[in-house]
């Protein structure tokens, strides 16, 4: 590996934000609303994200959620490739147990391929799904199995990567294509990016990993707000400099939203929680309508539940939102906020990103 990657890494913030911002989409589906809809404002979230001066755009894999359009993360990276020409491109990320570390190395060196320079490798170890959809993707009913070989997993992937298994290996006769072994063929160029590999996670497992590789790490403190400090904590301890990063780089996935007046975002914000609700109590559809949320009647349980859900969302109008990131940032120390805005209509979630845009002067008003 090269120490190019360090530069890939490590954004530069934008107007006054205090780190760089980006964006994590989850291509959420509302009732009344299309998958191909979904998969439009995902364009269009990118799009403007780039126009204004965000770092990143990134989607996360789900599966077997009617809510959640982001079940092939290579696949909208790529139509989001050709559509943007700036802005870096990611997963946020690929769950590594899905999938055979060698398909995920021609996946991505496709995309690296098709927009040079741009591309990250986000990587995580849970399902991102039930147990039973883990099965199907993994065609095995042990599921421990993959995330206890997560490191092996990731070892692999990496040497796919960078094409370098050692001679003896069984795999020392195997390339990921598109990728560094068409450098070594007669003629062949070496192309001088990789994607940069980054490990996610919502506990200290993938942060303690990221800490020893010296890789990236980004924490999910949209879902898992009470172990971001100790995860973060973790992740520096045991940080040990790599030819990737000479210091920790650690990036926090945020709720977010912003609107015109604090009722309008709590009404928006409340169509995320009440589908969170659903999906927790085993009952998962598509996004409800507001309407449908203000309406709802939360049991004792459920309302607890929808306020400490809401409790981690920064919302309001867009001054509001900016000091609940500023505070956020400086409490944690993270090198960059990643706002992820869920909501029933992409209006609400397009009309939010341009909103925080404004609150930090970011270009492209």
């Amino acid at each position: 590996m090269d120490e190019i990657r360090g530069d890939e890494i490590r954004g530069k913030a934008e107007g006054t934000a205090p780190v760089p911002l980006s964006v994590l989409d989850l291509v959420t589906v509302g009732q009344g609303r299309t998958a191909t809809q979904a998969l439009r404002t995902g364009v269009e979230i990118a799009q403007l994200a780039e126009r204004r001066g965000f770092h990143r755009y990134w989607v996360a894999e789900h599966h077997s959620m009617p809510g959640v359009a982001s079940s092939s993360p290579a696949v909208i990276l790529a139509h989001t490739a050709a559509v943007t020409e700036r802005i870096r491109l990611g997963s946020g990320g690929v769950m590594l147990p899905n999938h055979a570390p060698l398909v995920i190395a021609e996946q991505f060196g496709t995309l690296e391929a098709m927009a040079p320079g741009r591309i990250d490798l986000g990587l995580g170890r849970a399902p991102g799904t039930d147990g039973a959809t883990a099965a199907a993707l993994r065609r095995t009913e042990r599921l421990n199995e993959g995330a206890d070989d997560f490191p092996q997993q990731l070892m692999e992937l990496t040497r796919f990567l960078d094409d370098d298994f050692p001679d003896g290996h069984p795999y020392a006769r195997i390339h990921a294509v598109p990728g560094p072994v068409q450098a070594t063929s007669e003629g062949g160029v070496q192309s001088p990016n990789r994607p940069p590999l980054w490990l996610l996670g919502s506990s200290g497992f993938s942060a303690r990993l990221a800490g020893m590789l010296g890789l990236p790490f980004a924490f999910a403190h949209h879902f898992s707000a009470q172990n971001t400090i100790p995860a973060l904590e973790l992740y520096r301890e045991s940080f040990k400099p790599s030819a990737v990063l000479d210091a920790p780089y650690a990036l926090i996935g945020v709720a977010a939203l912003a609107a015109d007046d604090e009722r309008e975002a709590r009404r928006q914000v409340l169509t995320g929680a009440l589908s969170m609700l659903r999906l927790r109590s085993g009952r998962p559809g598509l996004v409800p309508t507001p309407e449908e949320a203000e309406a709802y009647s939360f049991t004792p349980v459920e309302r607890d539940f929808v306020d400490g859900w809401l409790g981690n969302i920064v919302h309001g109008t867009a001054d509001e939102v900016r000091a609940g990131l500023d505070g956020l940032a400086k409490r944690t120390g993270a090198d960059e906020l990643m706002i992820t805005a869920n909501a029933h209509g992409g209006e609400a979630r397009l009309r939010s990103y341009g909103l925080i845009a404004d609150a930090y002067g970011l270009p492209g008003a």
